[in-house]
């Protein structure tokens, strides 16, 4: 939620000077202020249902409005929250959920790869942090780095797959930090 504030701000979170932000929440918006629709919706037609049911209908209501400001602030962590590439690494988010941080020196090669992969199927030692089903940039890592889930849960990842808004722009930011005989 507290990314709404920098949403509406228009301000982002980890991006410093010198720093590359690299956005990938355009190809879920679409989805994002769909379910916002609905949901308002809903939450209309859900008040005038309960009218006469005062309790019901706070409930409800309550509910409902939560539900529309948790879907936006799930976008807005997403807009606001954006892969960034610096001096210091390459910072590969979801949101407010991962925020995987890949020293430069650990990255063996990154290349535009367009992949559409089945969430019900996961490889070891792959992450990916797919937007609207895709991933667009294979990130593969000399050495593993360990991402740490929202419930604490540690994992070995030696190839990172992510979406970018702009992928051959974000490449190029990140050749530009590598050195030359890569």
């Amino acid at each position: 939620m507290a990314s709404l504030g920098l949403w509406v701000a228009r301000r982002t979170h980890g991006v410093g000077e010198g720093d590359t932000a690299v956005g990938y929440a355009r190809a879920q918006a679409p989805t994002s202020y769909g379910l916002v629709f609905v949901f308002a919706v809903e939450t209309v037609g859900v008040s005038f249902m309960l009218a006469a049911y005062p309790v019901a209908h706070l409930v409800m209501l309550v509910l409902d409005l939560y539900t529309v400001f948790l879907v936006l602030g799930l976008h807005a962590a997403a807009v606001t929250r954006p892969h960034v590439v610096g001096p210091g690494g390459l910072r590969v988010r979801r949101g407010a959920r991962i925020d995987l941080r890949i020293p430069l020196e650990r990255i063996a090669s990154a290349r535009h790869d367009v992949r559409f992969p089945d969430a019900n199927r996961t490889e070891d030692g792959v992450l990916d942090l797919a937007v609207a089903s895709q991933t667009s940039i294979t990130i593969e890592l000399t050495r593993p780095v360990t991402v740490v889930g929202l419930s604490g849960r540690r994992t070995e990842v030696h190839t990172v797959r992510c979406h970018a808004d702009e992928p051959r722009a974000a490449l190029a930011a990140i050749g530009e930090l590598l050195p030359v005989d890569r």
